[in-house]
């Protein structure tokens, strides 16, 4: 009776045991399968984005260099700054240049364009092992990331990425000198602007996910907010051709993130207080 006592307990800590890795196993196949989707969707936008890929290099990247894109055409309606004709000519150096970069592109855009339901997968894989009052505080949070991200992104590509191009287009040492650029140098600039653009909006999440791990809080916050405009100033100084108003235009949105992420600091902070008080 004994042994079959000590034999019963040893079965059902085995299956226990089997119990937990198959849960941990479960759990690596599902993370396995929403990966395999996101890389699916990223796939098949890239390969829609490479059989239109001379439309859209023609049409959204090298109509940059052009004074009738979009942004240099606000420019000259609402600020009377209007851009001449950029002496800039491209060439590829190497002979897979053109391919590279039109792969790239493709992944690069498939990246882009599926981010939400990238972030979507790999959130639902985070999602459950969240407590039922962490879940009801990060509602909506693949909304409010693709939002931020997309105005990211458009921010980037409307602004920064075009400014870049007419400054070092235009910018010359001497008139002997002409600017022929490489069509890797070109795209390099315009695809990492217009990405880190994207992934710079998402500093409310930032904010929001530091400040419920503790790491910052909005006092912290409002008070370097002073070393922080100088620093958006700087940085704007930095991507942005040197005059006062290709400079304000960049620095006045992320200096309003700035202040979202303050608010949504001091609401995470709030809403932490209550659930302290709740737990008394």
């Amino acid at each position: 009776m004994i042994h079959s006592d000590k034999l019963q307990r040893l079965i059902t800590f085995a299956a226990m045991d089997n119990e937990k890795n198959m849960s941990f196993l479960d759990h690596l196949e599902e993370l396995r399968w929403r990966l395999v989707r996101s890389a699916a969707a990223i796939i098949i936008v890239s390969v829609v984005l490479w059989i239109y890929q001379g439309w859209i290099m023609e049409h959204l990247f090298l109509s940059m260099r052009r004074p009738d894109f979009i942004t240099f055409k606000w420019m000259c309606q609402l600020f009377n700054i209007c851009i001449d004709e950029i002496p800039v000519r491209m060439q590829s150096m190497t002979m897979s240049g053109q391919f590279s970069y039109a792969l790239m592109m493709s992944i690069m855009g498939g990246v882009v364009i599926s981010f939400p339901f990238t972030f979507y997968q790999l959130w639902g894989f985070v999602k459950p092992g969240l407590k039922t009052n962490e879940k009801s505080a990060v509602s909506g949070l693949t909304f409010y990331v693709s939002i931020l991200f997309f105005l990211g992104i458009t921010f980037g590509y409307l602004i920064v990425a075009p400014l870049c191009v007419q400054f070092f287009g235009t910018y010359q040492i001497s008139s002997e000198i002409e600017n022929n650029f490489t069509i890797n140098s070109y795209m390099s600039t315009i695809l990492s602007t217009v990405f880190y653009s994207g992934l710079l909006f998402l500093l409310p999440v930032a904010t929001y996910i530091f400040t419920r791990l503790g790491i910052i809080t909005p006092a912290f916050l409002r008070k370097y907010r002073k070393h922080a405009i100088v620093a958006v100033l700087i940085l704007s100084a930095v991507i942005t051709p040197p005059d006062l108003i290709s400079q304000v235009i960049v620095a006045i949105p992320i200096t309003l993130l700035y202040e979202i992420g303050i608010l949504v600091s001091a609401r995470v902070e709030k809403n932490m207080i209550k659930e302290q008080i709740g737990k008394r």
